[in-house]
C-alpha cells in the first residue's frame, strides 16, 4: 500500500468509460479512457469497465488490492443506497443492474454508486473551482442538462435518490417537447439538441446565412452554431443567445430555491462561451434575489471531463478513511 490512501473512481457515459486512480488531494497516478460500446449490453460494458480499472492501476504501478475501493459515477437515475443503476436512458439495456455488486465481485474491492452530475457536483467541492465550499449547485450542459446538489458538504440525493433533476425545470409553458415528457423544460430549451433544432429552422428561414453556408443540408451542432457567431452572422448568435436566456431563467429558480455559496457550470456546452453564458448568468443575476446573489460565485467547472470520476474517488476515500 502506498503512503496516501488511494482510490479507484470510475466515470461511466453513453460513449466512453474513464477511470483514474487518485488520492485524497485528487493527485492522478494512473487513468484509462476507453469507449462503452454501450449496445454490446450491460454485461459487456461491465467487463470493459473491469478491465479499465485493471489498466488504470497498472498505469499507476500498483494492484487493484493496493486501493481502499471504488467509486462509479454513472448516468440516469440510479439508486446509490443499493447499487443498482435503474435506468440508463444511454445505455441499452440498463435497467436495474446491480453494478456495485458486479464490480466489486470482479475486482475484489467494495465498490460505490453515484450518479454522474452528484459526482461531478462532489468533484468540484473537492478538488475544483468550488473546492472547501459546503453549499453548492453543480449545472452540467451538454446533450441533455443535469444537476449535482451539495448540501452543508454532503450530496443532496432527495427522498427517492433522483434528486437534481434541474433540466427539468419548466421555464416556457406549452414550449417545445422534452424527453421527459413534459414541454418547455430549460433542456428543451437549453441542451445542445435544442440548440441544432433552432439553429435548423434560423437556416430554413433564411435568418442565418454564415451559417447556412457553413452546414450546408447538415444539422448544425453547437461547435459550428458558436462559428458561425464568432463570424458575426445573427441568426447563430440569436440562437445561442436565446438558449443562455432560458438557461439562466431555469438558474434563477436554483439560486433563488438554494441559496448556494457559488453555482458552477460544467459540460461541453460552456466551450459555448459568453455567446450562451453570458445572457445565462446576466438573467439569473437579474432574476434571482439581491441578497442571494451579492456574493454567490457563478463559474465555469475546472475538473473537465475528470470530474465525475475524481468526485467518485473523494466519495471513496471519505467514506472510508478518516
Amino acid at each position: 500500500m502506498t503512503a496516501k490512501p488511494l482510490a479507484i473512481g470510475v466515470d461511466l457515459g453513453g460513449t466512453k468509460i474513464l477511470t483514474v486512480v487518485a488520492d485524497k488531494e485528487g493527485a492522478v497516478c494512473g487513468e484509462d479512457l476507453r469507449q462503452t460500446l454501450a449496445p454490446e449490453g450491460p454485461d459487456a460494458v461491465i467487463a470493459r469497465i473491469v478491465e479499465s480499472i485493471r489498466e488504470a492501476c497498472k498505469a499507476a504501478h500498483i494492484l487493484p488490492s493496493d486501493t481502499l475501493g471504488v467509486g462509479i459515477s454513472s448516468p440516469g437515475p440510479v439508486n446509490p443506497k443499493e447499487g443498482i443503476v435503474t435506468d440508463a436512458p444511454n445505455l441499452p439495456g440498463w435497467h436495474n443492474i446491480q453494478i456495485t455488486k458486479l464490480v466489486s465481485e470482479a475486482v475484489g474491492l467494495p465498490a460505490i454508486l453515484e450518479n454522474d452530475a452528484n459526482a461531478a457536483a462532489y468533484g468540484e467541492c473537492r478538488f475544483g473551482a468550488a473546492k472547501s465550499l459546503r453549499h453548492v449547485v453543480y449545472v452540467t450542459l451538454g446533450t441533455g442538462i443535469g444537476g449535482g446538489l451539495i448540501i452543508d458538504g454532503e450530496i443532496y440525493e432527495g427522498a427517492s435518490g433522483a434528486a437534481g433533476e434541474v433540466g427539468h425545470l419548466v421555464v416556457l409553458p406549452n414550449g417545445p417537447d422534452c424527453n421527459c415528457g413534459n414541454r418547455g423544460c430549460v433542456e428543451a430549451l437549453s441542451a445542445g439538441p435544442a440548440i441544432t433544432r433552432e439553429a435548423a429552422a434560423a437556416v430554413a428561414a433564411g435568418e442565418a446565412p454564415k451559417l447556412a453556408e457553413l452546414t450546408g443540408s447538415t444539422a448544425p451542432e453547437a461547435e459550428i452554431v458558436l462559428e458561425a457567431a464568432r463570424l458575426g452572422d445573427p441568426g447563430a448568435r440569436e440562437v445561442l443567445y436565446r438558449a443562455g436566456y432560458y438557461l439562466g431563467l431555469g438558474l434563477t429558480g436554483l439560486l433563488n430555491v438554494f441559496d448556494p455559496q457559488a453555482l458552477i457550470l460544467g459540460g461541453g456546452l460552456v466551450n459555448l462561451g459568453d455567446f450562451y453564458l453570458s445572457p445565462a448568468i446576466e438573467t439569473a443575476r437579474k432574476g434571482a434575489f439581491p441578497q442571494i446573489v451579492a456574493d454567490v460565485l457563478i463559474t465555469t467547472a475546472m475538473l473537465g471531463n475528470r470530474a465525475g470520476a475524481l468526485g467518485a474517488t473523494a466519495l471513496v476515500i471519505n467514506g472510508t478513511s478518516a
